[in-house]
């Protein structure tokens, strides 16, 4: 399901048309949540993708795509994967192509978002995390002194 799309345009549109190398920066979220009902999950996809030239903003376009999953006799961690990964790769190709829809509507140049390895991008978030655990316990460790 669509849980929210939108995008907005520059006001200056109107005016004469200029080439610039517009450069495109695009930004995913992945938030999986757990539904009132035992064993059923929400995973949402958010993509930003945002078309500046120069400092200008010429349009930014956002989109949520949901869906709803049954996760049931496994592990905690394994869940936390299957919502973080495979969820998401299910999810993201309806996001995708609304994104690519909305903007062809708009009459903007096309933009189509990238394949995303949310393998990687899990365990790249997962590195992150542990870093920040491992350097807010040092400073704890190292403030004990002997006497």
């Amino acid at each position: 399901m669509a849980e929210e799309i939108g995008n907005q345009e520059s006001a200056e549109q109107n005016g004469p048309v200029v080439q610039l190398q517009p450069v495109v920066d695009i930004q995913f979220e992945v938030a999986p949540q757990q539904l009132s009902v035992p064993d059923y999950y929400e995973v949402v996809v958010r993509g930003t993708v945002t078309v500046k030239s120069k400092e200008q903003v010429l349009f930014l376009v956002e989109g949520k795509q949901a869906g709803i999953f049954q996760i049931s006799g496994i592990g905690e961690e394994d869940t936390r994967h299957l919502l973080n990964v495979y969820c998401p790769s299910i999810v993201y190709p309806y996001l995708r192509a609304n994104v690519a829809d909305l903007i062809t509507r708009t009459s903007m140049p096309p933009v189509h978002l990238p394949e995303v390895n949310f393998e990687a991008l899990y365990q790249q978030r997962l590195a992150q995390m542990q870093q920040q655990a491992e350097s807010s316990v040092q400073p704890a460790a190292s403030g004990s002194g002997q006497a």
